[in-house]
C-alpha cells in the first residue's frame, strides 16, 4: 500500500492520521507540489485531479481524503469506526459533508491564505470558520465524540484543519468543548501529529 500525501495538506493529513490510527502498513510517498509533481502524467494516471493524497492499496486507487478514510474503515478497521447501521452510517456522513464543505471552505481556507498565498478573502473566510467552529463547540457540548459515542472516521475528517486553524488566524481557543475533543484525538493510540508551521496566531492551547 502507498499514501501519496503532501505533509503540509491537512486533506493529506486526515488519510495518513487514519492509517496510523488503525495500525495499517503504508508506504508514504510525498508528493512535491511545489514541482508540480501532482500534475505529471504519472500522477495523473492515479488522480485525474491532480490532487493529493491517493491511496494506492495493491492496484486498487482511491482518491480523495474522505474516500480513502470510508474505503480504509470498511476495509481494515474495526465497525465502529464507520458504523454498519442506518442512523450511524448516516451520522458520520453528515461529518464527512461538513468536513468537505464548511471546513473546507471555513478554517481551511484560511489556513489556505497564509500559508499557501490563496487569494480568499481572508475576512471572509475567517468567519465562515467561526460559524462552523461554534456550531461544532455546541455539538460536542453534550457528548465526547462528534458523530457517537466512540471515535469514528468523522472525527478523523474534522480534526486536522480544526487543529491547525490558527495557522488562518483562526481563534480556536474560545472554543472549550472543540478544545477537549481535539485533547482527546490526540491521546488516541497511533495518533500522528498534523505538521505545524509557525504562521498565524500562536498555539497557545
Amino acid at each position: 500500500m502507498k499514501l501519496y500525501i503532501h505533509p503540509m495538506s491537512g486533506h493529506s493529513h486526515r488519510a495518513h492520521l487514519f492509517v496510523s490510527l488503525i495500525g495499517v502498513d503504508a508506504d508514504i510517498v510525498e508528493v512535491d507540489l511545489t514541482q508540480a509533481e501532482h500534475k505529471t502524467p504519472a500522477f495523473l494516471a492515479l488522480n485525474p485531479f491532480g490532487q493529493v493524497p491517493v491511496l494506492d492499496d495493491n492496484g486498487t486507487v482511491i482518491a480523495d481524503s474522505t474516500a480513502i478514510l470510508v474505503y480504509l474503515a470498511k476495509k481494515y478497521a474495526e465497525n465502529s469506526w464507520l458504523p454498519e447501521d442506518a442512523v450511524g452510517a448516516a451520522a458520520v456522513q453528515r461529518w464527512l459533508s461538513v468536513a468537505s464543505g464548511e471546513i473546507a471552505y471555513g478554517p481551511c481556507a484560511a489556513r489556505l491564505v497564509t500559508v499557501f498565498g490563496a487569494k480568499f478573502n481572508a475576512d471572509e473566510v475567517i468567519a465562515r470558520a467561526h460559524v462552523i467552529l461554534k456550531l461544532i463547540d455546541n455539538e460536542l457540548a453534550t457528548r465526547q465524540w462528534i458523530a457517537a459515542d466512540h471515535p469514528t472516521i468523522a472525527d478523523v475528517a474534522l480534526y486536522s484543519y480544526i487543529a491547525r486553524a490558527p495557522e488562518g488566524n483562526v481563534d480556536r481557543f474560545r472554543y472549550h468543548n472543540v478544545s477537549a475533543w481535539l485533547a482527546r484525538v490526540e491521546s488516541l493510540p497511533g495518533f500522528y501529529a498534523f505538521q505545524k508551521t509557525p504562521i498565524g496566531i500562536a498555539d497557545v492551547a
